[in-house]
């Protein structure tokens, strides 16, 4: 318990950790914005533009966003520590070393959780009000057959949190870890968008993308991503992509010196 405070005192002391979870939060702000672009386009258009109009879940679209920056920020918490020479007085307070790792990864998971729940629900809630009965009743639906696709996408955020914390321990380098949190964002899956079927189909089934909606077994064929998985093979996927770089960060630690 000692330990977990002493790491919340420590994210709660740094200007960048605010800096961060602003730019999260302001992803609802951001879904606000475009669904009143996309309201006024919808009332400007034709009756004939109108029927054929269609609209992209604006939660799923912005996650990138939180997901981005909270997976900095699981970065920063470990590297800065690096950067400054903090962690060896961290590791001399605490020999056993694998603490220091897991009380980092609860804070920032924490965190996570929270802004993940904030800007995906923010997000829907926004452009439900907004929106309306455009585009076909789009965010129409009722709000409990969107709850679990909503709890899925909210969960990508820790995801990233902790990986950029597994990862920061690994690789001790913002740089490196960042590059490839935004690949695994961004890049790859329009990498893997290109690669010829079926290899496209199943390998864009295991990125964190994907995962939501092979989770709540809710198939989409308008992505990169592919829908090959189970729901219980994602949800193993997702804590995979958590538990592994955690893990190797861990053995590493303990391994090699500070």
């Amino acid at each position: 318990m000692t330990v977990l405070t002493s790491e919340w005192l420590k994210i709660r002391s740094v200007r960048s950790t605010y800096l961060v979870l602003g730019l999260s939060l302001s992803t609802v702000f951001l879904g606000l914005a475009l669904a009143a672009a996309a309201a006024g386009m919808y009332d400007a258009a034709s009756p004939e533009q109108q029927a054929r109009a269609k609209i992209a879940d604006l939660e799923e679209v912005f996650t990138i966003v939180p997901q981005l920056c909270m997976g900095v920020l699981g970065t920063l918490v470990i590297t800065s520590e690096y950067t400054t020479g903090m962690i060896r007085t961290s590791l001399a307070l605490v020999p056993r070393r694998w603490p220091v790792v897991a009380a980092k990864s609860v804070v920032v998971g924490g965190l996570g959780l929270l802004v993940g729940a904030v800007t995906v629900f923010g997000t829907y809630f926004a452009a439900r009000v907004v929106l309306g009965d455009r585009f076909s009743g789009a965010y129409m639906s009722a709000f409990s057959d969107r709850l679990p696709l909503l709890i899925a996408f909210s969960f990508t955020v820790p995801v990233f949190a902790l990986l950029g914390v597994g990862l920061g321990a690994i690789l001790r380098s913002v740089p490196g870890t960042t590059a490839i949190i935004v690949g695994l964002v961004y890049v790859l899956p329009m990498i893997i968008g290109k690669i010829p079927e079926p290899w496209s189909e199943r390998l864009g089934s295991l990125m964190i993308g994907a995962l939501p909606r092979e989770i709540t077994g809710d198939t989409i064929t308008t992505s990169v991503y592919g829908s090959l998985l189970s729901p219980p093979a994602a949800a193993a996927v997702m804590i995979a992509y958590v538990a592994v770089p955690l893990c190797l960060a861990i053995w590493l630690l303990r391994r090699r010196d500070a």
